[in-house]
């Protein structure tokens, strides 16, 4: 399996306008709209926002993975973002982040959800990637780094 199976290129981002939680889920929520995914951005933020505020997605080692659940879709988006400069986000580890995997399914599809962000986990934690999605400078570098196998 490989994260590339769960998004496309349109939806990988590199370095978005933002300087904090807030500015960053507006500008993901925005992109995400813009490459056809969802209607309303608003819609789209406000949940992320919600769900921030039960505490924060921020996984640590520059890494958090914003996600919330919305009705009248039929399957899990999930979009990439990596950002030349972390912003604080209230990572467990205190570190800013720098490396964001938006996950947003199908509220009635709770195993979906979870299958998607262990998969997310799973990437994760093999072979270096966290290092070496670091190093990229080129948006077009990132999905290659997601199709590979974990």
């Amino acid at each position: 399996m490989h994260l590339a199976g769960l998004t496309d290129p349109r939806l990988v981002f590199l370095n978005l306008p933002c300087f904090d939680q807030s500015s960053l889920l507006r500008a993901l929520s925005d992109r995400v709209v813009e490459a056809g995914h969802f209607s309303n951005p608003d819609d789209l933020y406000e949940k992320l926002w919600e769900r921030e505020r039960l505490g924060s997605t921020g996984i640590g080692d520059g890494v958090a993975v914003p996600h919330c659940k919305m009705a009248g879709i039929d399957q899990v988006v999930v979009a990439v973002a990596l950002l030349s400069e972390g912003i604080e986000f209230e990572a467990v580890d205190n570190r800013p982040v720098r490396l964001f995997f938006l996950v947003v399914s199908p509220e009635n599809q709770p195993a979906a959800h979870l299958q998607c962000l262990a998969a997310i986990s799973r990437w994760l934690k093999a072979d270096r990637h966290i290092e070496r999605i670091f190093e990229v400078d080129d948006p077009s570098a990132i999905y290659p780094l997601l199709q590979e196998e974990f």
